[in-house]
């Protein structure tokens, strides 16, 4: 089974995808474990939904390499010290560097408030986690990625840098800085082999999608896409794929859109 597993294009690669215990990082951890890699499984809070996602994963045929396929670390990624010591979990429990990490933990308002009416409170909580978190993830990994080919940062952002819908304020704000500063980590990263991108998914049916929206909402939202839908997991976590793996090396500092035509 290992030798088997050697055709697989992430088979020996070690991958953190932060925010996975649900809706997109769920998906994408899942998807990098059936490409091979072995996973860290991130979550703050809900720790019976990461267990699952492990045992799935930890289910699949094994892989090259120690230690189990997946295993679960809570971490608030807006916190310097948890970050840091989710790098080491990985490390430890896998024998190895981390070659991916994938930053999915996000936040946004369910009030959907205009700025005006945005509390500082809720403002500085979504740049905390959405801003702060993928500046914490982007730095430990820059320092402690695996160097000279395959290393991969892949930051979660949205289409709404883009949609400017109101609402969005301060949600589209926090997502807009982190997809200027991959644009320079990349640049620094010179000489590493690490890429570091942003995919950009536009209204996709998760959780934190449907909260606080009424079906009528959702349905004018599916409605404005060329698709005529809302889009679901399984069209992000292809490319996320791609990108983790040895064809995705050439593409570099850039913000890719996944919306269907929605922006």
């Amino acid at each position: 089974m290992a030798a088997q597993s050697q055709t697989l294009p992430l088979a020996g690669r070690v991958a953190i995808v932060t925010g996975s215990s649900r809706g997109i990082g769920r998906a994408i951890a899942i998807h990098l474990a059936e490409l091979g890699a072995r996973v860290v499984v991130n979550y703050t809070t809900k720790s019976s939904d990461a267990e699952l996602v492990a045992a799935k994963i930890n289910g699949l045929p094994a892989v090259t390499g120690n230690g189990p396929r997946a295993i679960v670390v809570q971490a608030n990624v807006s916190e310097p010290s948890q970050v840091t010591s989710l790098f080491d979990a990985a490390e430890s429990a896998f024998e190895s560097p981390v070659h991916i990490l994938v930053n999915s933990a996000g936040v946004l308002d369910p009030k959907y408030p205009s700025i005006a009416n945005t509390s500082v409170e809720d403002f500085d909580r979504t740049f905390s986690v959405n801003t702060k978190g993928a500046f914490l993830c982007s730095k430990e990994a820059a320092n402690r990625l695996k160097q000279g080919g395959g290393g991969r940062i892949i930051l979660l952002t949205s289409s709404m840098t883009r949609g400017l819908k109101p609402g969005f304020g301060a949600y589209a704000a926090s997502k807009a800085a982190v997809e200027t500063m991959v644009k320079i980590l990349a640049k620094e990263l010179k000489g590493t082999g690490i890429t570091a991108n942003c995919v950009a998914p536009g209204p996709i049916a998760t959780e934190m999608f449907f909260e606080g929206k009424s079906s009528e909402v959702v349905e004018k939202i599916a409605a404005e896409n060329p698709f005529g839908r809302v889009g679901e997991v399984k069209d992000v976590v292809p490319l996320v794929g791609f990108l983790a793996g040895d064809g995705g090396e050439w593409i570099n500092g850039q913000i890719i859109p996944v919306n269907g035509g929605y922006v």
